[in-house]
Protein backbone atom coordinates (compact mmCIF):
# COMPACT_ATOMS: atom_id res chain seq x y z
CA UNK A 1 0.00 0.00 0.00
CA UNK A 2 1.37 3.49 -0.87
CA UNK A 3 1.83 6.15 1.46
CA UNK A 4 -0.42 8.16 -0.35
CA UNK A 5 -3.36 6.21 0.80
CA UNK A 6 -3.08 6.86 4.13
CA UNK A 7 -1.92 10.33 4.09
CA UNK A 8 -5.37 10.73 1.70
CA UNK A 9 -7.21 9.30 4.53
CA UNK A 10 -5.93 10.89 7.66
CA UNK A 11 -7.16 14.55 5.59
CA UNK A 12 -9.97 13.38 4.75
CA UNK A 13 -10.17 12.22 8.39
CA UNK A 14 -9.60 15.39 9.21
CA UNK A 15 -11.78 17.46 7.46
CA UNK A 16 -14.37 15.44 8.50
CA UNK A 17 -13.84 15.34 12.10
CA UNK A 18 -16.12 18.29 13.40
CA UNK A 19 -18.18 16.70 16.10
CA UNK A 20 -15.60 15.22 18.43
CA UNK A 21 -12.40 17.70 18.05
CA UNK A 22 -11.84 17.45 21.82
CA UNK A 23 -9.01 14.81 22.22
CA UNK A 24 -11.08 13.32 24.96
CA UNK A 25 -13.59 12.36 22.38
CA UNK A 26 -11.30 11.19 20.16
CA UNK A 27 -10.32 8.65 22.73
CA UNK A 28 -13.12 7.84 23.89
CA UNK A 29 -14.93 7.45 20.74
CA UNK A 30 -11.41 5.32 19.78
CA UNK A 31 -11.72 2.74 23.26
CA UNK A 32 -15.64 2.45 21.72
CA UNK A 33 -14.77 1.87 18.30
CA UNK A 34 -12.44 -0.82 19.52
CA UNK A 35 -14.90 -2.18 21.65
CA UNK A 36 -17.34 -2.19 18.73
CA UNK A 37 -14.74 -4.38 16.63
CA UNK A 38 -14.22 -6.94 19.30
CA UNK A 39 -18.26 -6.98 19.94
CA UNK A 40 -19.07 -7.74 15.86
CA UNK A 41 -16.28 -10.94 16.13
CA UNK A 42 -18.02 -12.40 18.99
CA UNK A 43 -21.49 -11.96 17.65
CA UNK A 44 -19.81 -13.82 14.34
CA UNK A 45 -19.01 -16.65 17.29
CA UNK A 46 -21.82 -16.08 19.62
CA UNK A 47 -25.12 -15.18 17.62
CA UNK A 48 -23.84 -16.48 13.38
CA UNK A 49 -21.97 -18.87 14.00
CA UNK A 50 -20.14 -18.79 11.00
CA UNK A 51 -16.55 -18.85 13.75
CA UNK A 52 -16.31 -20.48 16.76
CA UNK A 53 -13.43 -20.05 19.19
CA UNK A 54 -11.58 -23.21 20.70
CA UNK A 55 -8.78 -22.34 23.11
CA UNK A 56 -6.95 -24.11 25.71
CA UNK A 57 -3.72 -23.54 27.05
CA UNK A 58 -0.50 -24.09 24.02
CA UNK A 59 2.42 -26.39 25.13
CA UNK A 60 5.56 -25.26 23.54
CA UNK A 61 8.30 -27.88 24.32
CA UNK A 62 11.76 -25.72 25.21
CA UNK A 63 13.37 -27.85 22.15
CA UNK A 64 11.67 -26.41 19.79
CA UNK A 65 13.18 -23.34 17.91
CA UNK A 66 11.59 -19.81 17.53
CA UNK A 67 11.68 -20.49 13.99
CA UNK A 68 9.22 -23.23 14.18
CA UNK A 69 6.94 -21.97 16.81
CA UNK A 70 4.66 -20.42 14.14
CA UNK A 71 4.28 -23.80 13.03
CA UNK A 72 2.84 -25.59 16.42
CA UNK A 73 0.48 -22.46 17.71
CA UNK A 74 -2.81 -22.47 17.16
CA UNK A 75 -5.09 -19.18 16.31
CA UNK A 76 -7.96 -20.72 18.02
CA UNK A 77 -10.00 -20.30 15.48
CA UNK A 78 -12.07 -22.48 13.24
CA UNK A 79 -14.79 -21.91 10.81
CA UNK A 80 -14.58 -18.73 8.01
CA UNK A 81 -16.80 -15.57 8.23
CA UNK A 82 -19.38 -15.55 6.68
CA UNK A 83 -20.53 -12.65 3.76
CA UNK A 84 -22.83 -10.58 6.46
CA UNK A 85 -20.33 -10.99 9.74
CA UNK A 86 -17.43 -9.68 7.23
CA UNK A 87 -18.86 -6.51 6.25
CA UNK A 88 -19.77 -5.81 9.30
CA UNK A 89 -16.46 -6.61 10.94
CA UNK A 90 -14.53 -4.57 7.90
CA UNK A 91 -17.25 -1.74 8.78
CA UNK A 92 -16.09 -1.55 12.59
CA UNK A 93 -12.57 -1.91 11.76
CA UNK A 94 -13.01 1.12 9.00
CA UNK A 95 -14.36 3.19 12.00
CA UNK A 96 -11.59 2.14 13.91
CA UNK A 97 -9.18 3.44 11.80
CA UNK A 98 -11.16 6.77 11.38
CA UNK A 99 -10.41 7.60 14.92
CA UNK A 100 -6.94 6.32 15.15
CA UNK A 101 -6.38 8.99 11.95
CA UNK A 102 -8.04 11.43 13.92
CA UNK A 103 -5.72 10.74 17.17
CA UNK A 104 -2.73 10.83 15.14
CA UNK A 105 -4.45 14.45 13.75
CA UNK A 106 -4.89 15.88 17.07
CA UNK A 107 -1.08 14.83 18.75
CA UNK A 108 0.28 15.82 14.91
CA UNK A 109 1.36 12.41 14.33
CA UNK A 110 1.47 11.12 10.68
CA UNK A 111 -0.56 7.42 10.33
CA UNK A 112 1.91 6.76 6.90
CA UNK A 113 5.26 7.27 9.10
CA UNK A 114 3.93 5.22 11.93
CA UNK A 115 3.36 2.47 9.66
CA UNK A 116 6.26 2.62 8.01
CA UNK A 117 8.19 3.00 11.32
CA UNK A 118 6.46 0.03 12.28
CA UNK A 119 7.06 -1.72 8.93
CA UNK A 120 11.17 -1.28 9.31
CA UNK A 121 10.76 -2.83 12.83
CA UNK A 122 9.22 -5.68 11.91
CA UNK A 123 11.41 -6.22 8.76
CA UNK A 124 14.26 -5.42 11.23
CA UNK A 125 13.44 -7.84 13.81
CA UNK A 126 11.76 -10.50 11.65
CA UNK A 127 11.01 -13.59 13.73
CA UNK A 128 12.27 -12.26 17.36
CA UNK A 129 9.15 -9.69 16.48
CA UNK A 130 7.12 -11.88 18.53
CA UNK A 131 9.11 -11.58 21.95
CA UNK A 132 7.38 -8.47 22.30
Amino acid sequence: MSDKIFDKFQNSVSQLLIKHKSILDVLTKQQESITRVNRAIIKAVTSCGCIEINASKQEISDEISIEHIQDILDNHLSGQLCDHCQDIIKQEMGNHLFYLAALCNLLDLNLSDIIEKEQKKIHTLGIYNMLR
